[in-house]
């Protein structure tokens, strides 16, 4: 499923794999490339434009670029492969489902909850909060929410228990994860 991958880290992609069960859909390439960033959309290699990031996906090309540095960093691979490749999976997921993950973070939007499981979403989060932007539909509570999903897979199926980015609270973890075993509990992942 997952094409152009390292010798020295096909080892733990192929862990991310059997972890994930089946994903159904058309392969993803794999690209490792050297101190990514990104800024006005764009990814870039070795510029000194944009802010660091770990990794960027591209739905229409069926490409995941990841950072270099990730090679030597197993758990964290993990983790950033499991939630690039969601991106794919939201992106197949369908409006009923998303708007029942919509529904599920709108609920702990009331709660106030704190935290999140990812840098991704907690970034987005933190902006939407201090802007008051959790307007239904908007653009940045759109991307909050693609994010927060992301973030939330690769939480539940990266093999990486513990981490300094898992700080949202237990109660919304186990809810998010009933969430996640309902919508994909035939093991099949559309990407």
């Amino acid at each position: 499923m997952l094409r152009g991958r390292p010798r020295n880290c096909s080892k733990s992609i192929k862990a991310v794999e059997r972890r994930l069960g089946t994903l159904e859909g058309r392969s993803v390439g794999l690209r490792f490339l050297p101190a990514l960033t990104a800024g006005q959309r764009q990814l870039y290699s070795n510029r000194p434009q944009g802010q660091p990031v770990h990794a960027g996906s591209f739905i229409r090309k069926r490409q995941i670029v990841l950072d270099q540095e990730l090679e030597r960093q197993p758990r964290e691979l993990a983790r950033i492969l499991v939630h690039e490749l969601f991106h794919f999976a939201w992106v197949r997921l369908g409006n009923p489902s998303r708007r029942s993950y919509d529904a599920l973070v709108r609920e702990e939007w009331k709660q106030r909850a704190r935290g999140e499981l990812g840098w991704s979403a907690e970034s987005r989060k933190l902006a939407l909060f201090e802007r008051s932007l959790g307007a239904a539909g908007s653009p940045a509570w759109r991307d909050y929410l693609c994010e927060s999903f992301c973030d939330t897979a690769a939480w539940m199926y990266s093999g990486v228990r513990r981490h300094p980015e898992y700080t949202l609270a237990a109660r919304h973890r186990k809810r998010r994860a009933e969430w996640f075993l309902a919508v994909f509990q035939a093991g099949v992942i559309p990407i």
